[in-house]
């Protein structure tokens, strides 16, 4: 709980990182700052007088209160943006927010299907002849994700004019509003047609607007409810192959390099700002390379 002194601040932080960050990290940096401001109340430390110290005693609280590594990592973000932030500001004559580590997290390979797990459960999801409004938008929120590899809130914000059929690309709007053009393939395009043809029109109401996907209640479709048509979609599909959004994009970034794609195209198509963010799908086809190896090869 933050002070109500502290409420313009926390409000013209806001305003600062909300020009060049999503809205997802936005309210996670909001949170965190509250956290800060509450530690700093606590110990009678002064926003003026923030140092390395009370930087410090504030995270070595969260991580004795069990914080995951993810979560204070990004709470050091968080911290130096703020005070990077007060110290252009004038608040600080120093900043101090460069001298704290950020700890390092654990590395863990991402879940993926392997091509033939995706290529069934996209087939035998989703019954094919589900031809209700439901069925047709999840098929084709299930393979555009799958095929695109792109983020679940930049499919949601996706307008129909987004999709360009005859160059079979799909033009999205990523983290800070960063704009890329990602090709579809044409299976994806086949479905998002059959949406936009005997599904949409029976959701769309006056206020329905652009939006590619709509809600039951004619709204842009939301993350949450994309979310369960992922679940809904894979998991009637043939095998174990139930997988979050989350899980096709790192699915079909995995597939793209398989299949001969460099890195840096890989990066492209996923958005990411830095190629250290795309390598660790390089490590998930070197672990199944090397397993498919040891399996088949009689001198392995």
């Amino acid at each position: 709980m933050t002070s109500p002194g502290h409420d313009d601040l926390v409000e013209e932080f806001r305003r600062h990182i909300g020009t060049d960050r999503s809205a997802h990290t936005v309210r996670a940096y909001m949170g965190d700052l509250r956290g800060l401001l509450g530690h700093l109340d606590s110990v009678g430390c002064a926003v003026d007088g923030i140092d390395v110290a009370a930087l410090r005693g504030w995270l070595s609280a969260q991580h004795a209160a069990g914080a995951a590594r993810s979560t204070v990592a990004r709470r050091v973000a968080a911290a130096r943006a703020f005070t990077a932030f007060l110290h252009r500001t004038g608040r600080l004559t120093v900043d101090p927010g460069p001298l704290i580590a950020t700890p390092k997290a654990h590395r863990t390979l991402p879940v993926v299907l392997d091509e033939e797990q995706a290529g069934t459960a996209l087939e035998t999801g989703t019954a094919p002849d589900d031809t209700t409004p439901a069925g047709l938008r999840r098929r084709a929120v299930v393979e555009l994700l799958y095929a695109t590899g792109i983020r679940v809130a930049e499919l949601c914000a996706l307008d129909v004019d987004d999709i360009d059929r005859e160059r079979r690309t799909a033009r999205v709007f990523g983290k800070g509003g960063k704009e890329r053009v990602v090709p579809v393939g044409v299976p994806a395009l086949d479905t998002v047609d059959r949406w936009l043809a005997a599904g949409r029109p029976h959701l769309a109401v006056p206020g329905s607007g652009p939006a590619l996907f709509l809600g039951a209640r004619g709204g842009r479709l939301g993350t949450r409810t994309a979310r369960r048509d992922v679940h809904a979609h894979m998991g009637a599909a043939e095998g174990d192959a139930d997988i979050a959004p989350h899980g096709l994009r790192h699915s079909a970034a995995t597939h793209l390099l398989n299949g001969g794609a460099d890195l840096r195209s890989v990066q492209e198509m996923l958005g990411h700002s830095s190629l250290q963010s795309t390598q660790i799908y390089t490590h998930v086809s070197i672990e199944r390379l090397t397993r498919t190896y040891n399996q088949a090869h009689p001198r392995a």
